[in-house]
């Protein structure tokens, strides 16, 4: 993949998309009729998503490129930190609040925040040399 080809914004928006399709598939296909509850679908759209936000940051700036040194065992770890993340801080954040009358709407938007920073922030902590340049600045 050529990283100019798009802007980073557009390798976001087609990673973001593509994992969108992927997940609401397997929504339909699989978690759906095996009886998970529509409220609870959104879980693995931010799930598929968080990956994409933070690898494709960690892929298109160039300070950040000695990242893909690492052995392979270390990017699947991360991945495995990110994607666990992702689960569960959006779980925590859907059961805290499913039973509040919220639109769905802010129900999904407060899962997604609480599952998008727990997600970072694992990664974070198995790569803090990996933005110190910036906590620096």
């Amino acid at each position: 993949m050529d990283k100019e080809t798009l802007p980073r914004w557009g390798w976001l928006l087609v990673g973001l998309f593509a994992m969108a399709l992927v997940a609401n598939t397997l929504n339909i296909a699989v978690l759906g009729p095996a009886g998970l509850p529509a409220e609870y679908q959104v879980i693995t759209v931010i799930t598929s998503m968080a990956p994409v936000l933070i690898y494709i940051g960690v892929w298109y700036d160039e300070d950040r490129q000695e990242y893909w040194d690492h052995s392979r065992e270390h990017i699947a770890g991360d991945l495995v930190f990110v994607v666990v993340g992702a689960a569960v801080g959006s779980a925590m954040a859907l059961v805290a609040i499913v039973g509040l009358g919220l639109p769905q709407i802010l129900r999904d938007i407060a899962a997604m925040a609480a599952g998008f920073m727990l997600s970072w922030g694992l990664f974070w902590w198995r790569n803090p040399n990996l933005y110190r340049n910036e906590a620096s600045r």
